[in-house]
């Protein structure tokens, strides 16, 4: 069993009296941790920790060079605690450990790197369209801000938020989703000795409908940052903008990988496999609806299928792994639930459509394909957050665009061609935040990730994080001594 804290709250671990939930290893069905919950309290006691440091100023109102030595020597830290922060989120999460251990972990150190450079490079604004006038706009901290993560990819989305918020002056209260709250847990605990003053990360632990609700609600909380599913987000969004508190929220997604018969065949065949099937198919921004022009559709769905068969599945731990176990059983008899009957006309399973051979215990389940005769189709529609894959085939461009955008989702989109004229149009075309045009998943920081439609409201990244964890201010000097009316002189 794994020791983890209730909170962290002023620098320092507390255990709470709330409702006490287990956490799961996914490969073994262990539970390897019983957490108490964070009750109203305690939840209290951390946003009001966060409010005193953000008020007292300390972090608020040292100078950039400090703060970046502060943010640089967090991920420090968190390198140097590396292999235990990976193997924690390797246990909690079922996440392949050379994926977390390779990526995860370093995405998180880089994220506070990113940050520390970001605010060496801000610029103010300055006008003087008013001639005896300089106006300039402030950028200050927002505040006190709750941070709430997904348990699809904790450490790299969780520590997105914390260094966004901090980076800028505020102060954070950050609760990790129950299903998979120890590898963020133990890297917040990490940062602690990296120079932070106290109160300025804090992090409670405990269910959403509790410890959740009352973070968002409480008073104290200034904006409200949330990864994960579109329904909850409605709810949080709802919840904040009741109290007019800003929000960020990105969430589901159902994205379109367009495939045209003028692509780089095997380049597509391996982005297909990286977007549905990496990071065990649990991801937004998974390229779940693929669409390959009818010229070569035969031919790529017999690669790609014959791909998917050797996609290696197995225990998180072993080197070989591609696929390890979904997160938790409700989710498991989630995915389970899209695989279509015998009698659906519709869809016809290519491989996969169940669980893994070979394993007695653990959420395993196969990459699955699946070739649908509608773009109506559920398979198309809802998001299913496995290694599950709708396959269908498309004439024209102008098809392949209305396909696309038939979906109440709109976070990401894939164009394979070699066709710049093909790429330039439909990156115009299709609603999405994002769209990578023959490639993989790749995120440049700079740049703002967020989603259309359901898929979530504003965005996160360099200047968009900068937009959301700060207040303008504006700021309005005389050049010269005024003249002015003397009512009632």
């Amino acid at each position: 069993m794994t020791d983890t804290p209730t909170a962290i709250i002023d620098a320092q671990p507390v255990t709470g009296s709330g409702t006490p939930f287990d956490v799961v290893d996914p490969a073994s069905e262990e539970v390897i941790a019983t957490i108490p919950g964070a009750e109203d309290a305690l939840v209290d006691r951390a946003v009001t920790s966060a409010r005193a440091a953000f008020e007292k100023g300390d972090w608020r109102l040292l100078p950039v060079a400090d703060k970046q030595k502060v943010l640089r020597d967090s991920a420090d830290a968190i390198d140097a605690a590396a292999d235990d922060i990976a193997d924690i989120e390797c246990a909690n999460t079922g996440l392949p450990y050379h994926q977390v251990r390779g990526r995860q972990v370093g995405r998180a150190a880089d994220n506070f790197r990113f940050f520390a450079d970001y605010i060496g490079q801000m610029t103010a604004e300055l006008y003087e369209q008013e001639a005896n006038y300089l106006t300039y706009v402030r950028r200050e901290p927002l505040g006190v801000a709750g941070l709430i993560s997904p348990w699809n990819s904790p450490l790299a989305l969780g520590s997105m938020k914390i260094a966004s918020a901090i980076a800028f002056g505020n102060s954070c209260v950050i609760k990790p989703a129950e299903q998979a709250p120890l590898g963020l847990t133990m890297m917040t605990q990490v940062m602690q000795g990296a120079g932070l003053p106290p109160g300025v990360v804090n992090l409670v632990n405990g269910l959403g409908v509790e410890s959740g609700d009352r973070l968002v609600r409480h008073p104290l909380i200034d904006g409200v940052s949330f990864t994960g599913g579109t329904r909850t987000g409605k709810i949080i969004m709802e919840a904040a903008g009741a109290m007019l508190k800003p929000s960020v929220m990105e969430l589901g997604g159902k994205s379109a990988n367009i495939i045209f018969d003028d692509a780089d065949f095997e380049q597509a065949v391996d982005g297909a496999l990286v977007g549905i099937f990496t990071n065990n198919g649990q991801q937004c921004l998974a390229g779940s609806r693929i669409l390959v022009q009818r010229g070569i559709y035969d031919r790529f769905v017999e690669a790609f299928v014959a791909r998917a068969k050797k996609v290696r599945v197995g225990h998180p731990r072993e080197a070989t792994t591609e696929v390890g176990p979904l997160m938790t059983k409700a989710h498991y008899d989630h995915v389970m639930s899209f695989v279509p009957a015998a009698e659906d006309a519709g869809a016809r399973i290519l491989v996969g459509g169940g669980r893994a051979e070979g394993f007695e215990r653990g959420y395993y389940f196969q990459p699955t394909i699946v070739e649908v005769d509608s773009n109506t189709h559920r398979l198309c529609q809802e998001e299913i957050f496995g290694p599950f894959a709708a396959i269908m085939p498309f004439d024209t461009a102008e098809e392949a665009w209305a396909i696309a955008n038939e979906s109440r989702f709109g976070l990401v989109s894939y164009i394979w061609s070699q066709d710049i004229a093909k790429i330039m149009e439909g990156q115009e075309r299709i609603f999405a935040g994002t769209v990578w045009c023959n490639t993989p998943m790749i995120r440049d920081l700079h740049a703002p990730f967020g989603g259309y439609r359901e898929s979530g409201v504003g965005a996160e990244g360099g200047r968009a994080a900068e937009a959301f964890y700060t207040r303008q201010k504006t700021v309005s000097i005389p050049r010269r001594p005024l003249t002015l009316p003397k009512l009632g002189a």
